[in-house]
């Protein structure tokens, strides 16, 4: 995810965003403190998962990572399903719509939202220096078995 952010802000240079308050500069180092803070863009979500994740009521939490929805989408959605004991849907995962440019614009974020019209996998290098990667990478509790808590699921 902070990847993704480093990588929208680098696309858009001379737009400043509200992401950062409309403050122009920084060091990707700067900016991604910011988004991982308690009360950054991340940092919040992040931690309001992992009290989900940690507390009473996860059994009835479905952890549905990027990778397994963009790789395999109607595998994905089919366990989706099944956790919830609903019936499958049939979605059609080549013809996705879905346009908030309006809003991305005013924000000072083009491209925020933008969705490809197929759901599919693109691998792609980070821009993150491999030191911030590195420290960013652990964060990611759910990938790893001996810190994944019992009777989370994660697909």
């Amino acid at each position: 995810m902070v990847d993704s952010i480093e990588r929208l802000i680098q696309r858009n240079v001379f737009s400043p965003s509200s992401i950062f308050n409309y403050s122009a500069g920084g060091t990707v180092y700067s900016r991604a403190q910011q988004v991982v803070a308690p009360d950054g863009m991340v940092g919040g979500p992040y931690d309001a998962l992992k009290q989900a994740c940690y507390g009473a009521q996860r059994d009835r939490l479905l952890l549905l990572q990027y990778e397994t929805l963009s790789g395999d989408p109607a595998k994905a959605m089919q366990a989706v399903y099944s956790f919830l004991g609903e019936p499958v849907f049939d979605h059609d995962f080549s013809h996705v719509e879905y346009d908030v440019t309006e809003f991305d614009e005013r924000a000072g974020t083009p491209g925020l939202h933008t969705v490809r019209p197929t759901v599919m996998a693109e691998p792609r290098d980070t821009l993150l220096p491999p030191d911030l990667f590195d420290r960013l990478i652990h964060d990611a509790f759910w990938r790893d078995p001996e810190r994944t808590p019992a009777g989370l699921t994660v697909l």
